[in-house]
């Protein structure tokens, strides 16, 4: 399920919510938490990691970078230290045509139980 930015109510979320938004698992941001040093997360007592949305939009780059486009972590780190800006406008593309073939397939379903 692709992140939709445009939900955001709070200003924290924990690792198992943005786990969930993009459908990976918790041990996964915590590696890229490592391996990009762009996302550094709060953290509250005990070491409880609170994302913030900036936190986010980052991850939702990395994700689309790695995920996605299926780069190895070494070129996405590399693409974000050098085009940040090109890697997010990337990022949202992707995410719209995915949204519109989703929308199509589901027209194409309507249409099928029309004949």
């Amino acid at each position: 399920m692709p992140y939709n930015k445009d939900k955001d109510l709070k200003r924290f979320y924990s690792i198992g919510e943005v786990a969930q938004m993009f459908g990976v698992n918790e041990t996964l941001l915590r590696y890229w938490e490592k391996e990009f040093p762009q996302i550094i997360p709060k953290k509250a007592g005990r070491g409880v990691r609170q994302y913030t949305k900036e936190n986010i939009e980052t991850i939702r780059v990395i994700h689309n970078l790695v995920k996605v486009r299926g780069l190895r972590i070494e070129a996405a780190r590399e693409l974000l230290k050098k085009n940040r800006t090109g890697a997010e406008q990337s990022a949202e593309v992707v995410e719209r045509l995915i949204a519109i073939r989703e929308e199509l397939i589901t027209l194409k379903r309507e249409l099928g139980g029309l004949e």
